[in-house]
């Protein structure tokens, strides 16, 4: 676990100040949660999913975002990343309010700054293990992307793996070539949802272990949703979100 006197404190603010005020602060976060709120309707009326949550991650941070199914972890996770929208509030990505933007400018910003792991590994059908690496690489315009992506497929230790396509891989092996082609842009933020949730224990924790160690290594800001606890409990900061609110585990 990283040095917690390097980190932003770990609260969920509630006073009045500001996420601006506080993000000038010595140790400027690279996220910060202002206020923010998501309703949606539904027959009875408006359902209120989060409420003023406030919160603050520093870079390097690594952060589970935890709580029952339902809780809206997932939903506070695609706000985080710009993928979805709040009803209330905004969010700042290393000093950016992302809702100040529209939908092309957020989706090129995530593609400068994000990467991204699901728990159904997303990769596409069609391409190779190289090829679904070497996809972020191409679309950015990297020149060498072919050298970087079979880089990090050796780094997660599928060097022997490069030509292979998805269905011919197990679950464990196409969760790795999801976590080269996610780090292989050497994110400012990963976000993560249930990374190892559909991969069997002993698989999941090299998954787990393969994460983190990826993540101190590159320097990346980590958030994920997990229900796994020991994973959880490996992270600098635990979110619990319970009746719509968040709350920081000790």
């Amino acid at each position: 676990m990283k040095n917690p006197d390097h980190l932003a404190p770990p609260v969920v603010h509630t006073d009045a100040e500001s996420a601006q005020t506080r993000a000038s602060s010595a140790i400027k976060p690279m996220i910060m949660v202002d206020h923010l709120g998501k309703s949606v309707q539904d027959s009875t009326g408006s359902l209120e999913i989060l409420r003023d949550i406030q919160l603050a991650f520093a870079p390097t941070t690594t952060v589970a975002i935890v709580g029952a199914s339902g809780s809206g972890k997932s939903t506070l996770l695609s706000i985080l990343a710009g993928l979805d929208t709040p009803t209330t509030g905004t969010v700042y990505l290393d000093g950016q309010d992302i809702f100040k933007l529209d939908e092309d400018q957020r989706a090129a910003l995530r593609a400068q700054k994000t990467g991204f792991v699901f728990q159904n590994f997303q990769l596409l059908g069609s391409l190779t293990a190289l090829e679904n690496v070497m996809l972020p690489l191409e679309l950015a315009g990297q020149r060498n992307a072919r050298e970087w992506a079979t880089e990090m497929l050796a780094r997660v230790g599928l060097s022997q793996r490069l030509r292979h396509y998805p269905k011919v891989m197990s679950g464990g092996e196409q969760q790795r070539v999801a976590l080269a082609r996610a780090f292989v842009v050497k994110p400012q933020v990963l976000f993560a949802d249930e990374p190892t949730g559909s991969l069997d224990f002993a698989t999941g924790q090299a998954v787990m272990q393969l994460m983190l160690d990826l993540n101190q290594e590159l320097g990346t800001t980590l958030v994920m949703v997990t229900h796994d606890r020991e994973l959880a409990a490996r992270c600098d900061m635990r979110v619990r979100i319970e009746a719509g609110q968040a709350s920081i585990e000790s």
